[in-house]
């Protein structure tokens, strides 16, 4: 199979001599040359990291007409995708074997493979260390892969999450230190993912990407690449101001679901029924946002990102109250969700030592098979912790390993939920009968208000804002 573009001209007359494509290469600049590749989509593009954000990246890269190298140091991912098989939920095996089977899209765990490419996008894990301070092993360690391979006319963009001068002061370094001036002869930029696993509206392609490159040309060059593949595209004048752009997104997300958080716990107190009070304030046309109350928040970025932020400014003598208070509260509602099942059971005079719980739903949120951070987990291991026999049912996830042990998800079955002491819903998949729940289980917590429009039945339905009020009670308006 022919991987690179092959071009044919009509006649030998089309052809320019050796000598002109000589003088005509090297009349142009480094930019100018990448730029004029970019265009006629002759330049070869590459993503480092396939996963959640790098592989959606790769095919939309390949559906705009380049050729594609997918680095990934997993041997497994790499297999997998040049195979034509996704290992990623948002993109169908179809789409992957489409672009290998036409020679776009290739993946490889050899970094020398990187040497041929003219654009670089680096999507790495960026976790919390246990301290809770970012882990930059990942993006330091892609940053020397791809300076080893760097030549003069490569763009290098960074999509993962860190902190404010990332770019700056942890990639540029390396790449200078090849020889290279940044803004002249190789280009650097930053560009925050945002993907969003599951959401059927918006993907890489319709969601805006915002960008800043160290210089202006780095930023031009950057702004021309993902033009080609994305809808809009919005520059901004710096690589620290990209970064921001995505502490604030879901630093925002993070302190208003605190806020629904603590609402949630007020409402408890108050013996009123937060999802009533949420849905009927966000009937308001204007200055409101709907943001809802759970067992706590998962996935990559918002129990994360905000802390980035929170170091950044710990080392600026600054306290980011608001960022630590919300994290402190979203925290702990794993606790909460724990408290509640303890108090379920205790109305049935059962301890939670020796009952058996069955957990619907441990993806960090709803129709996906995304676990990271999810609540769940802590829900899980709070409740072993107090003597609960847990186990669980998820539609998308049917095993997971935490901690070096592996659990295996169970049926969802009459039998299974009438054995259970407590059934709690953890996450709202919407592949889940929860009117089939209710009708076999006798008691439910219910995280999720996954339960709003299920008819009156025999299971006591504790939410968040309940200690156990019959389903009949709670329902009387549609029994």
């Amino acid at each position: 199979m022919k991987w690179w573009p092959l071009f044919v001209a009509s006649t030998v007359t089309d052809l320019p001599s050796d000598q002109t494509l000589i003088s005509m290469t090297q009349a142009q600049s480094p930019r100018e040359r990448l730029l004029s590749r970019i265009a006629d989509r002759s330049a070869v593009t590459c993503v480092v990291g396939l996963g959640y954000v790098g592989l959606p990246l790769a095919m939309e890269l390949c559906e705009a007409g380049f050729h594609v190298i997918g680095f990934d140091v997993s041997e497994r991912v790499v297999t997998l995708l040049n195979q034509g098989q996704s290992h990623i939920q948002d993109i169908p095996s179809s789409l992957v074997g489409k672009y290998v089977t036409a020679g776009l899209f290739r993946a490889t765990t050899d970094e020398r493979e990187l040497a041929k490419a003219d654009t670089v996008s680096i999507a790495v894990p960026t976790p919390l260390a246990k301290t809770r301070d970012p882990d930059m092993s990942y993006v330091i360690a892609a940053t020397d892969t791809v300076a080893r391979q760097a030549h003069s006319g490569m763009l290098v963009v960074l999509e993962s999450t860190t902190y404010p001068g990332t770019t700056r002061e942890v990639m540029q370094p390396p790449l200078e230190g090849r020889g290279f001036t940044i803004g002249e002869d190789i280009f650097l930029a930053f560009s925050p993912e945002r993907v969003d696993p599951g959401n059927p509206k918006y993907h890489t392609k319709n969601t805006p990407k915002v960008l800043g490159g160290i210089t202006a040309a780095c930023t031009a060059v950057a702004s021309a690449l993902y033009a080609t593949c994305i809808d809009t595209v919005v520059p901004v004048s710096s690589p620290e101001t990209a970064e921001l752009v995505k502490l604030l997104e879901n630093t925002f997300r993070s302190v208003n679901i605190g806020l629904a958080n603590e609402m949630a716990i007020i409402c408890d107190r108050l013996g009123v029924d937060v999802w009533e009070v949420i849905d009927a304030a966000a009937t308001k046309p204007f200055g409101f946002m709907k943001f809802t109350p759970g067992p706590g928040i998962g996935g990559h970025c918002i129990p994360l990102d905000p802390h980035y932020l929170a170091w950044k400014m710990r080392g600026l003598n600054y306290k980011t109250r608001f960022i630590d208070l919300a994290g402190e509260i979203n925290s702990e509602m794993p606790d909460l969700v724990a408290s509640k099942v303890a108090i379920g059971l205790n109305d049935d005079r059962k301890p939670v030592r020796g009952s058996r719980v069955l957990i619907l739903g441990v993806a960090y949120k709803k129709d996906i098979d995304d676990m990271r951070e999810s609540p769940a987990l802590d829900v899980i291991r709070l409740l072993e912790e107090r003597g609960a026999e847990v186990e669980y049912h998820d539609p998308h996830v049917m095993t997971f390993t935490e901690h070096g042990v592996t659990h295996a998800g169970v049926d969802l079955t009459a039998e299974r939920l009438a054995a259970a002491d407590a059934v709690v819903i953890i996450t709202d998949h919407t592949a889940v009968d929860y009117q089939f729940v209710v009708n076999n289980a006798a008691l439910v917590i219910d995280s999720r208000n996954a339960l709003a429009n299920t008819v009156a039945s025999k299971a006591r339905i504790v939410s968040l804002t309940s200690h156990g009020r019959g389903a009949q009670l709670q329902k009387s308006s549609v029994a």
